[in-house]
């Protein structure tokens, strides 16, 4: 991302020059999936509607009001609107609502758990195929310029994937940089086009009227749910509107919405229905019919390169994600790289890159077109929509102190909106629905199995250890020889003995001069202010505890919070510090109580997680790794 703070509220202070920057900084990376939309949503719905036959006015309008009203009532009003006022300490997106959900009950609530699991995961298959329908949908306009080039759309379009992904590593910066300006020229196109062709038929202006949305709803029965599900493809994007918050602001986000973007889709959504009630036959592509020959490949050129935005813009939410969900203890511990020294926001994330791109690939050869791929698109994002409307509601009753009544009054609409939208893609299942849903299942399972799998390792350990203050009465009675320095001991249960302790004394037979128990927890907060990051308290002469709490959405640096503790007294020397880990070695136990299936993957999830040595950014010349064998 291009803009890192910690407040909401902070943002919205800054000088005149910043909120414009920020504005900017919105429409470039916040509205790149919704703002390609056009280049296939009227097509498909339309397309959808008619079932094979021309495409009528009734069919035209009915659609078009469709698409305004879902763009009015489901991107400005609940998101824009209302959940960018629910911000968790100026941070926004499904886990962060979650997070924000559970503060509010005050206690951890396994629904409230289950619904951020579904919409992270669903967001996850999201991210898939944003990146193969928008590059697809824009490189196809080649073959309205030569023919002959439809057997090099597929070939481009991966080209221009594998490009995209392989440079992530180097950062997003320069490229971020450009985004802004050129979804700017996107979005001034968008709106050009559509007012040079709403005067091919004026009468099209009348869509506005929610009456033709309904009433080709109740005319039309089956094939108007389905149209619906094609209509949502207009507003697929509408959820990272809330996920962007913490980058740019509540205040730039709407401002870029209602004054810049909102304009521009619906003046060219009207301009793609004016063109096709004048040319029906321009429903075959009615976004690129819009211009004319002349300016086919320039348009190509520039939708290209928005699609690759708004990929962009998804990959880095994933990234995002991915890293909360570390942070928060749902997957273990991934190779996180900061790709910018100023902006904490800009991560690179290795093994996430390959598991997207390896699923985009096979979405572009599985499916070919983004007609194909429309059906397969929308099921992850109704899914999100629907998770975010239902904890939106937890967050609206208790965080803004509204009787339960007025809450469920004010959040009910949207949720029945998005439970329909739910409903109409789910029709689509078969015809290619199944991909994401089968993507985001597999992202579900994998929290769940390490999320079970962690909780029975927990248990197990737990009821072998020793309780800290009985050793350390034990060793004043028994004094080990003593060696000179300090020994850091990290541990998740501060009130236990750390395995790597018990191993020093076993086989060592020392203890060091001072010895720290060092446990590291994540708030329920996006960021921990300094003055609450180190909680410290001495237990004995030779024995401290210290607690380091660090955000979800913060890299957790223990050198660096440590530094933090010396302010408060502690005194010790990093390069007479040694840091204790422990490394498991797990085998499957038949009495696990997860089947074998489960063992094994949370095995191979436990292998594959990133060194606790990196992960928190210890110097690895100062760490001592103790190794012990676990059967789960």
């Amino acid at each position: 991302m291009t803009v890192s703070a910690t407040s909401t509220d902070g943002r919205e202070a800054t000088s005149t020059s910043g909120f414009w920057a920020l504005t900017l900084g919105s429409i470039g990376v916040v509205f790149g999936d919704i703002g390609t939309s056009p280049l296939y949503a009227f097509r498909e719905a339309a397309t959808g509607a008619a079932q094979g036959q021309p495409v009528s006015r009734v069919i035209v309008l009915g659609v078009l009001s469709l698409i305004l009203w879902s763009l009015f009532i489901v991107v400005t009003a609940k998101y824009v609107l209302l959940l960018l006022r629910a911000d968790n300490n100026g941070e926004g997106g499904t886990l962060s609502l979650m997070a924000l959900g559970q503060r509010a009950l005050g206690r951890r609530s396994l629904f409230l758990l289950s619904l951020g699991v579904v919409g992270a995961s669903m967001f996850i298959g999201d991210s898939m195929i944003t990146p193969a329908i928008s590059v697809l949908s824009a490189v196809e306009g080649l073959k309205l310029a030569t023919p002959a080039l439809e057997h090099y759309v597929v070939p481009l379009t991966v080209f221009i994937l594998v490009s995209l992904f392989a440079v992530q590593s180097k950062g997003t910066a320069l490229v971020a940089s450009a985004f802004g300006p050129v979804m700017v020229v996107w979005f001034t196109t968008l709106a050009a086009m559509g007012i040079v062709h709403i005067s091919d038929d004026p009468s099209v202006l009348a869509a506005i009227n929610p009456y033709y949305g309904v009433q080709f709803l109740l005319s039309h029965g089956a094939v108007g749910l389905v149209t619906l599900g094609a209509v949502f493809l207009a507003v697929t994007g509408g959820e990272a509107l809330y996920a962007d918050l913490g980058h740019f602001g509540r205040k730039p986000i709407q401002s870029a919405w209602l004054f810049f973007v909102l304009p521009s889709l619906l003046i060219n959504y009207f301009g793609q229905g004016a063109l096709v009630l004048s040319d029906p036959g321009a429903i075959e592509n009615s976004f690129y019919r819009m211009v004319p020959d002349l300016l086919l490949l320039p348009l190509v050129g520039l939708a290209t390169a928005a699609t690759v935005i708004a990929s962009q813009a998804v990959i880095t939410g994933a990234y995002s994600l991915v890293s909360q969900a570390v942070q928060l203890g749902l997957l273990p511990r991934f190779e996180v790289r900061y790709t910018s020294e100023t902006h904490a926001g800009q991560i690179y994330l290795p093994r996430v890159n390959r598991l997207l791109l390896i699923g985009v690939m096979l979405l572009v050869f599985l499916f070919r077109t983004s007609s194909n791929l429309a059906s397969a698109y929308g099921i992850a994002v109704s899914t999100t929509m629907v998770a975010d409307g239902i904890m939106g509601f937890v967050v609206i009753w208790k965080f803004w102190n509204l009787r339960a009544a007025v809450a469920a009054a004010v959040i009910t609409p949207f949720v029945i909106v998005d439970v329909t939208f739910f409903s109409a893609n789910l029709l689509k299942l078969l015809e290619g629905a199944w991909v994401p849903l089968l993507f985001g299942a597999a992202m579900l399972v994998t929290i769940w199995s390490w999320r079970r799998g962690s909780a029975m390792l927990m248990f197990k350990t737990r009821k072998i250890e020793v309780p800290l203050n009985e050793l350390i009465v034990s060793l004043e009675k028994r004094p080990p020889h003593i060696v000179k320095g300090t020994a850091v001991f990290l541990t998740s249960d501060p009130a236990s003995v750390p395995t790597a302790l018990l191993h020093n004394l076993k086989h060592n037979k020392v203890l060091h001069e001072h010895n720290v128990i060092l446990t590291i927890e994540t708030a329920q907060t996006p960021r921990v202010d300094l003055a609450e990051r180190v909680r410290m308290e001495k237990i004995s002469d030779r024995f401290s505890k210290v607690r380091l709490r660090f955000g979800f959405m913060e890299s957790p640096n223990v050198p660096r919070a440590l530094a933090v503790a010396r302010k408060l007294g502690w005194q010790f020397d990093i390069m007479s510090t040694s840091f204790f880990v422990s490394r498991r070695s797990l085998k499957p136990s038949p009495q696990s109580g997860m089947p074998a299936w489960q063992d094994h993957l949370f095995i191979a999830l436990s292998r594959s997680a990133n060194d606790a040595t990196d992960y928190f950014q210890i110097p690895t010349g100062r760490v001592v790794e103790v190794g012990t064998q676990v059967t789960i």
